[in-house]
């Protein structure tokens, strides 16, 4: 009995304890309740004042903003106009100076590693210069053969030139007939056709036929090995069969007096070359060189320029498009889709520009050359004109109270134009105007 009086003692004490403590921390709270509502009460007053005083400065800054504009007789709206077109006219002026700045900089340092890069290019490809001609001498032993090859009332002459496509000249020359034609490959096999027949003797258009077309085939198994050896030795593989063999009928044509096979191996060393000097593929740069003039030996005739029907050949048998885009984009007659077309495009130019590889008739070269001053001399204000470096740069003489400086500039772009856009020539040309003020006076 003693002790749970004991515990009921206890126990009231605690609980009076925490009663104490509950009443406490009540006390507490109120007190800090009170010290918020004090704070919450200051806050408000510092916002209202801080509202008066937002509202005093836009008061202000109104005003002055009106008086700003009453002094300056301008809005604010037009004024930030101004100061806005103010500062992209500088900032343009001045973007203009850092691009022309840039541009200069780029331009020289450009001209610098192309002309490096191309005359490094030259010097490593050693090409020889073959240039062909479209009649072949066919020497005898004597001249009672050309009796022989004639035949009674020409029959001889006339089925060896209706298989051959070729014309046969007997004329006075002593022990020689003269095979006429464009075509090379037409040529040879008249040449070596007729060569067995003087041997063997027997000469009869049923003979002839026969001896031709034996002569046809053997040229087309050495056409396949040509183009074969050409692409062994230039490292070109993976090649298609009717590629190899337009690649060997190359041998067999040619361009402005320039053997066709000998260009476009030309070209393809030049390519390789200059592709290892820029970075890129050399190989797939080789083969599109090689490939370049595809167009010009084609099987059946078509009204497609040499360029595109090239690239028609390259894609039907299956070559990369970076080749096939090159051969079409070589002449500017497709657009250029990858960066070895303009190398393509600019060793072509290289190869057909060089001096001795190319022959143009002397009255075609002299008619170029008057062309190209007589163009200059319809311009107003021009005096003379002369082209000078075999046609390779143009100097143009102006009246100097007729042109002023900036004119020149423009003379020279415009001339330049004309001339790319109106006549075709190889290479490049460039056009010099020049501007000179002269003081004369007669001392007596």
């Amino acid at each position: 009995m003693l002790d749970r009086n004991r515990k009921l003692s206890d126990s009231e004490l605690r609980i009076k304890q925490k009663e104490q403590g509950i009443n406490q921390r009540m006390d507490s709270l109120d007190k800090q309740g009170k010290e918020n509502e004090a704070i919450k009460e200051n806050l408000n007053r510092q916002i209202e004042v801080v509202n008066q005083k937002r509202t005093e400065l836009e008061k202000h800054q109104e005003e002055h903003i009106r008086r700003l504009e009453k002094i300056s007789a301008l809005t604010a709206e037009e004024a930030k106009n101004q100061l806005i077109e103010s500062l992209k006219s500088e900032a343009h002026t001045q973007a203009l100076a850092l691009q022309q700045e840039i541009i200069d900089d780029a331009r020289q340092k450009a001209n610098k590693e192309a002309r490096k890069i191309i005359i490094q290019s030259i010097q490593r490809t050693a090409a020889e210069q073959a240039i062909e001609n479209s009649i072949t001498v066919f020497n005898l032993e004597s001249d009672e053969i050309k009796g022989q090859i004639i035949g009674r009332e020409g029959r001889n002459i006339r089925a060896l030139e209706a298989a051959t496509g070729v014309d046969l000249i007997v004329d006075d020359t002593p022990e020689a007939i003269v095979l006429s034609s464009f075509d090379p490959l037409r040529r040879e096999i008249a040449r070596l056709a007729l060569q067995r027949l003087v041997a063997d003797g027997r000469i009869h258009p049923a003979r002839i036929e026969e001896v031709v077309e034996k002569t046809r085939r053997q040229i087309e198994e050495q056409v396949v090995e040509i183009g074969e050896r050409t692409v062994i030795e230039l490292g070109i593989h993976g090649l298609h069969k009717e590629l190899v063999r337009i690649v060997g009928k190359m041998r067999f044509r040619s361009s402005y007096g320039q053997n066709l096979l000998m260009h476009s191996r030309e070209v393809a060393n030049l390519c390789a070359i200059m592709a290892s000097e820029l970075g890129m593929n050399p190989k797939l740069a080789k083969r599109a060189g090689l490939l370049h003039d595809i167009g010009k030996v084609p099987d059946e005739e078509t009204e497609l320029s040499h360029a595109l029907l090239g690239m028609k050949i390259a894609e039907k048998y299956g070559e990369n498009p970076a080749v096939v885009n090159a051969i079409g984009a070589h002449h500017d007659e497709v657009e250029m889709q990858y960066v070895i077309a303009p190398i393509i495009q600019a060793c072509d130019a290289i190869s057909g520009a060089r001096p001795g590889a190319r022959r143009e008739i002397m009255q075609q070269y002299i008619q170029r050359i008057k062309d190209l001053e007589n163009l200059a001399l319809t311009y107003p204000g021009v005096e003379k004109a002369y082209a000078i470096q075999a046609g390779r740069e143009l100097r143009v003489i102006v009246e100097s109270d007729r042109v002023s400086d900036s004119d020149s500039d423009k003379l020279s772009f415009e001339i330049a134009q004309k001339i790319q856009t109106e006549m075709t020539y190889p290479g490049q040309i460039k056009v010099t105007v020049i501007r000179e003020k002269r003081a004369v006076n007669v001392a007596r």
